[in-house]
C-alpha cells in the first residue's frame, strides 16, 4: 500500500507542477512585449513549458501505480490549485461561487477515491 501511494503522492505533485506552470504563463501572458519573438521567447514562458513537460513524464510515471480510473480524478485537484495560487500571486478573489465549486470537486475527489 505504501508503495502506491508514492505513486499516487508523485501524481498529486505532477499536477501541482501543471498549476504552477499555468500560473507563471498567465504571468508572462499580462505583460507587453516589443515583438511577438519575445512574447514567446522569454524566461518566464520557457520555463512554464519546461515545468509542463516535467509535469507530463511524472504524470506518466506515476501511471504506473494509479490506475487509469483514478487518474482523471486526481487531474481534477488541479483546479483547486489554480484557485489557491490564483488568491496568492495573481491577487484574483476568492468569490463565493469558486469556493462552492473547489469544495464540490473536493467531495467528489474524496468519494471517487474511496469507492
Amino acid at each position: 500500500m505504501l508503495f502506491r501511494s508514492v505513486y499516487f503522492s508523485i501524481f498529486l505533485v505532477s499536477v501541482f507542477i501543471s498549476a504552477i506552470s499555468q500560473i507563471v504563463l498567465k504571468r508572462a501572458a499580462s505583460r507587453e512585449y516589443k515583438n511577438k519573438i519575445a512574447e514567446y521567447m522569454n524566461l518566464r514562458v520557457i520555463a512554464a513549458y519546461s515545468l509542463f513537460f516535467i509535469s507530463s513524464l511524472m504524470t506518466v510515471f506515476a501511471y504506473k501505480g494509479v490506475p487509469l480510473t483514478l487518474g482523471p480524478i486526481l487531474e481534477s485537484t488541479g483546479y483547486i490549485y489554480i484557485a489557491i495560487l490564483s488568491v496568492i500571486f495573481l491577487k484574483e478573489k476568492a468569490t463565493r461561487k469558486k469556493i462552492i465549486g473547489n469544495v464540490l470537486i473536493i467531495i467528489g475527489v474524496v468519494i471517487a477515491t474511496l469507492l
